[in-house]
């Protein structure tokens, strides 16, 4: 019989549904999303409604920010399972 508690690597499925990697997949999505939408189909209408800001641009671009720092707290701080 062998001990399994420790060195063993993650496995897949518990690193699939950490709450973290929901999360990010969440943020980044809607932040590739908006990002797009500020790029490419803002028009001026939408820019006078906002006073001269590219919200929704600015709004993607914070979200896939957050996105990539719970990737990062995921790498770093792996959870724990066993």
């Amino acid at each position: 019989m062998t001990d399994h508690t420790t060195d063993e690597p993650r496995s897949a499925a518990a690193s699939l549904f950490d709450l973290r990697t929901v999360i990010a997949v969440l943020f980044g999505a809607y932040g590739v999303i908006l990002t797009l939408l500020g790029a490419f189909g803002t028009s001026a209408e939408d820019l006078a409604k906002a006073g001269g800001v590219h919200l929704n641009l600015w709004t993607g671009i914070g979200m896939l920010v957050v996105a990539a720092l719970f990737v990062t707290w995921q790498r770093l701080r792996p959870t724990v399972t066993g």
